[in-house]
């Protein structure tokens, strides 16, 4: 009999700790960081607990072969991708990672690094942290009735690219916007890297959240030449509910590449990855498919639900449809709270999204929500939107 997989319960997180229920006010509902609030598959607990409770000690624990066995075996089979064991990394988060590109891979103070925008805002944090000038390439967002529809401005991606450019940032899928990229974007922009002599750091750790029927291609997997010129960041914190877990890794097929992150990784700058990570993260990716594919199912009716509430209910606000992750772009610059959507849903609702100024170039009179919870509290900060844009 196939499992079943409680996706309604509405969870007390605000007791459980974390910042996503804990940074504002306890009136306030929170649909912002990209945590889902479903309990995390179970394969996960049982199989930290049974580590915790066979070995009582947590030393150093730097390396798990299962982990890179069960990845290694994840990407032939999913994609088709030939990736050897030792081509791994293990990150203790992809902002790290993001960072650590920016470093090793960015061309040093002074330098541009290219990305889309609007842009998961620690794309345009991290080169900063470097004395580096994130290079910003508006993506096309056309508002059609109530709905926005997403493509690549190709014209401003080449004019983002400077003679200063090293360093090409790719969201795949992109965040916010849930655009997924065809092959032939890929082949696209890989021609474009190629011509500029680009290193291309492709943040991944949305591939699993598909929600259409266009199948996820890692961009490195595409050609030879985009394998040798990519750095590839994935992480088990998106797909299963386990970002605290504190794991992610980089595929990095290019030998001088590997050598510097391998190299960077034993200076001392960060951290390492500890057993409950590594342990959780091969539990998550040997054993979480059942889970994950219920899970998807719910994010789809959830993401259909909003969709359909904003044409029939509340059609002043468009939202993107996206095809991947579980985060929806909405536009509020023809409502009152054009000016500060962010300020006024908490202030109005008491309902707080992402602010859309804190993603670059396209953000303004935008938010992003988060949809991946239960039905009834997505209701509720539907309703909590549709107060402050209206009143009462």
């Amino acid at each position: 009999m196939p499992q079943t997989y409680d996706f309604e319960t509405v969870l007390a997180r605000r007791e459980a700790g974390g910042i996503k229920w804990n940074l504002y006010e306890a009136d306030v509902l929170p649909m912002w960081v990209a945590d889902m609030d479903f309990r995390s598959p179970d394969c996960v607990t049982e199989a930290i607990v049974e580590r915790v409770q066979s070995h009582s000690v947590f030393g150093y624990h730097f390396e798990h072969a299962p982990l890179r066995e069960v990845l290694t075996e994840r990407m032939h089979t999913r994609y088709g991708w030939q990736v050897e064991a030792g081509q791994l990394v293990f990150l203790p988060s992809l902002v790290v990672g993001l960072n650590l590109m920016c470093q090793l891979y960015g061309g040093g103070a002074g330098a541009d690094v290219a990305t889309f925008a609007p842009i998961y805002p620690p794309f345009l944090g991290a080169p900063k942290n470097y004395g580096q000038t994130p290079s910003q390439a508006p993506m096309r967002v056309e508002r059609v009735g109530s709905r926005l529809e997403v493509s690549i401005d190709w014209d401003a991606f080449e004019a983002c690219i400077t003679p200063k450019t090293r360093l090409l940032m790719l969201c795949h899928p992109h965040n916010p916007l849930g655009y997924q990229y065809s092959r032939a974007d890929l082949e696209r922009i890989l021609a474009l890297a190629e011509r500029h002599d680009l290193t291309v750091v492709s943040d991944e750790i949305h591939c699993d959240l598909i929600l259409g029927d266009q199948p996820h291609i890692p961009f490195a997997s595409i050609a030879p030449e985009a394998a040798a010129r990519t750095v590839t960041l994935m992480a088990p914190s998106k797909t299963f509910n386990v970002p605290g877990l504190g794991l992610g890794f980089a595929i990095i097929q290019d030998p001088e590449r590997l050598k510097a992150l391998t190299a960077a990784m034993w200076s001392g700058m960060v951290a390492h990855t500890g057993v409950v990570g590594l342990v959780g993260a091969e539990a998550a990716y040997r054993h979480g498919q059942p889970w994950l594919s219920a899970a998807l199912a719910q994010i789809r009716r959830n993401r259909d639900a909003a969709v359909a509430f904003f044409a029939d209910t509340l059609p002043e606000v468009a939202c993107t449809v996206p095809s991947a992750t579980f985060l929806m772009w909405l536009d509020f610059r023809q409502t009152a709270l054009a000016d500060d959507p962010y300020k006024l849903l908490i202030e109005r609702g008491r309902v707080a999204l992402n602010n859309g100024k804190d993603f670059g170039l396209g953000g303004e009179g935008f938010a992003r929500l988060n949809f991946a919870c239960p039905p009834a509290t997505l209701q509720d900060g539907l309703g909590r939107i549709a107060r402050a844009v209206r009143g009462g």
